[in-house]
């Protein structure tokens, strides 16, 4: 093991500090090894600024530690821990084992740094996992100047267990729930107390000292495992940031190692690449004023035979250009109702934008009303009416999203016109892609493939979709043991179906969407519905374009399948009867509320509460925990099925215009309880993209 002599490399930063430079710009606030708001090994006062989103990892000898953190609002933040240690058996001749854990921290701050009190944050650590980390904390943080920041708390459980000042709140008991996954609440803030402190101090706009005082014995690391020594409390190193999305630490740890860290931090609020590329819109085409060209007018176009194809060619061939298609074009004299399919732009508000300035070139003047429904799925999902001498007048007025807003009406969509245009080239349509897929089960842990998928759209709402993945390489651990799972194995025996089905059909089914009344929509999947499961899948959704509120009912039956990724159904004898009732809710501000209640895969009735924060360019993250009749021994390790997702749209990272975008869950463990299909298709969010709650937060775009 390394020792690094802590009086030289104190004395190098005092002359660092002495011999900086200009007063250094602001500083950040900073992460710790542990993927949290910190010092080194310790936590801080602090939070990250709002929605921040961060991927850390971290080495020190044989510990790796990955976290993914999320600034869920100002105050309150969450994170995801997947810790490794290697050599877990050290002290037993002739082993060499790993040993994981999986853990969420939530902390939330209690006051924010003013100009003379500081910033305080209550914290819990590994609250609802093994247990193995578990810690409570409260952290207080001071900022002097520009330049240096000073942290001191108080920490239980793991960071009470060096340097105790007594049990102020009582014992602290035993552990009971293990591996259970129960938040262990009766410990929280009990049993031994110890103090941390720790500095922060900006050398350079790139350089950070760092040192600490570590209220952490790593009894678990040192006496228990051998696989560290802890010599010293004192923990000293610098980071290294160049931007404002990386930053890189070396630290001298304990006394006898050295430890390195990587923080990736991204805002979704604000894109990557600072915007997104693609055609600049064409200019709104105003009229003359009727005085002044009445016969411009004049409504007797309408009885011209070709005015519909010759409309509806001029109008898909400004379109094409920002990937919008005709599915249907409808008109009167004073009024034309177009429905297009986006392809391309990722916000809503754009393509509508889009399509109103093409109206307004290629419609007659007599045309006053713009009727713009998206399609989704082949079925109407909104009517946005614009009234095009608002759009004229308030292109290049102050505040003109807000103000064309204001005159804009979204409603149901409505029954097709009688008298729309289609295209006969749009249906049947074929179309097959090869591309590249990433996935990522836990933080350091993926496989990249090839997908080979294809659909055949037989009309509007009615398509034929398969897809076929094979995994090229990737360091997922992909045992072909069965499960040892009492319960069904419809999901813990996902491993046999990724070791012997490579490549492997993922789904060939037969989908039908349908509007069966207003304020109503249906889906029909039958077929191979997902990896492990086929069968035969139907939903309802009533959901009002400018309501907050939606209700779902879903109802399965499935088939287990073989393992080997073909049609078969020989190997699982199991089949079952699935359904839920949903509802859905948006709180505002980008939070997005699900409750599901219903019977399960392994036939397990529960619910499932699920909360996400949606930002207008796509970035999504959530979390979610499902708790039904099996016991938390049935379930096994984590006790009931709990996760963390998100959803990065790949024209955040790319700048180009695409509605591609990467997602991934995180669960702390996989279980055969809670677990639901995975069909593809679900109608809410596809929906919803086109309704007030999620028009309003990015109408600024209609202009772009």
């Amino acid at each position: 093991m390394l020792h690094m002599p802590r009086r030289l490399l104190a004395s190098l930063a005092f002359s660092s500090i002495l011999g900086s430079g200009p007063v250094a710009a602001e500083m950040t606030k900073s992460l710790n090894i542990n993927g949290t708001t910190g010092l080194i090994d310790m936590p801080s006062g602090e939070a990250q600024d709002d929605a921040t989103f961060s991927f850390s990892t971290a080495f020190v000898g044989p510990i790796s530690r990955s976290t993914i953190s999320f600034q869920i609002t100002e105050r309150l933040s969450g994170s995801f821990r997947f810790q490794t240690w290697r050599d877990w058996d050290t002290l037993f001749p002739g082993a060499a084992s790993k040993y994981n854990n999986r853990s969420f921290d939530i902390r939330y701050q209690l006051l924010k740094e003013g100009q003379y009190l500081p910033s305080l944050t209550i914290g819990l650590i590994d609250f609802s996992g093994q247990g193995v980390f578990s810690s409570e904390y409260v952290a207080a943080t001071k900022s002097f100047g520009d330049r240096v920041k000073v942290t001191a708390g108080l920490g239980w459980g793991r960071l009470g267990s060096y340097g105790s000042i007594g049990e102020v709140f009582g014992d602290r008991p035993p552990l009971t729930n293990g591996d259970n996954g129960t938040p262990n609440a009766d410990q929280w803030f009990r049993g031994d107390a110890a103090p941390f402190a720790g500095v922060e101090v900006k050398l350079t706009d790139t350089w950070t000292f760092k040192g600490e005082y570590s209220s952490d014995a790593y009894l678990l690391e040192d006496d228990e495992r051998g696989l560290i020594e802890r010599d010293s409390p004192f923990n000293f190193g610098f980071e290294y940031q160049k931007g404002p999305n990386t930053r890189y630490g070396i630290y001298s740890l304990y006394g006898t190692e050295v430890g390195f860290v990587f923080h990736l931090v991204l805002d979704p609020k604000s894109r990557a690449t600072g915007g997104v590329m693609g055609a600049a819109p064409v200019a709104v085409k105003a009229r003359p004023p009727r005085a002044a060209d009445p016969e411009a007018y004049d409504g007797g176009w309408v009885t011209q035979p070709d005015a519909g194809p010759l409309l509806r060619k001029n109008l898909a061939k400004r379109l094409a250009v920002d990937g919008i298609i005709i599915e249907n074009l409808a008109y009167t004299a004073k009024t034309v109702q177009i429905r297009i399919r986006n392809n391309r732009i990722d916000a809503g508000s754009q393509a509508i934008g889009r399509t109103a300035r093409a109206l307004s070139h290629v419609m007659p003047a007599s045309v006053e009303v713009f009727e713009i429904v998206p399609v989704v799925k082949g079925i109407g999902a909104s009517k946005i009416t614009i009234r095009r001498r608002d759009l004229e007048r308030l292109e290049f007025a102050p505040n003109n999203a807000t103000l064309l807003r204001e005159r804009v009406t979204i409603t149901d969509a409505g029954p097709l016109p009688a008298n729309a245009v289609g295209d006969s080239n749009l249906y049947p349509k074929f179309r097959w892609g090869l591309r590249p897929d990433f996935r990522m089960p836990e933080p350091l842990k993926g496989e990249a493939g090839l997908r080979l998928s294809a659909s055949y759209d037989f009309r509007p709402g009615l398509v034929l979709s398969g897809a076929v993945y094979g995994r090229l390489v990737g360091n997922v651990d992909r045992s072909g043991n069965p499960s040892s799972s009492v319960l069904p194995h419809v999901r813990t025996d996902g491993g046999r179906y990724s070791k012997f089905g490579n490549p492997g059909l993922e789904r060939l089914t037969l989908a039908w969407y349908a509007r069966p009344a207003p304020d109503f929509y249906s889906r029909i999947t039958v077929g191979y519905l997902e990896r492990m499961h086929a069968g035969v899948s139907g939903e309802l959704l009533w959901k009002p374009v400018d309501s907050k509120l939606a209700l779902g009912a879903e109802l399965n039956y499935s088939k287990q399948r073989d393992t080997d990724g073909m049609l078969g159904f020989d190997e699982y004898d199991y089949d079952v009867v699935t359904g839920h009732v949903s509802a859905y809710y948006d709180f505002g501000n980008g939070f997005l509320g699900q409750l599901d209640v219903g019977k399960y895969l392994a036939g397990d009735i529960g619910a499932t509460v699920s909360i996400d924060r949606v930002f207008v360019n796509g970035w999504r993250v959530g979390a979610f925990a499902t708790v039904t009749d099996v016991s938390a021994e049935d379930f096994g390790s984590g006790g009931f099925d709990k996760g963390i997702r998100f959803t990065i749209p790949l024209n955040w990272a790319l700048g180009d215009e695409t509605t591609r975008n990467f997602s991934t869950t995180l669960r702390p463990s996989t279980g055969d309880g809670g677990a639901r299909l995975n069909v593809d298709g679900r109608l809410y969010d596809s929906i919803r993209d086109y309704h007030s709650d999620a028009l309003d937060p990015e109408w600024g775009r209609v202009w772009r």
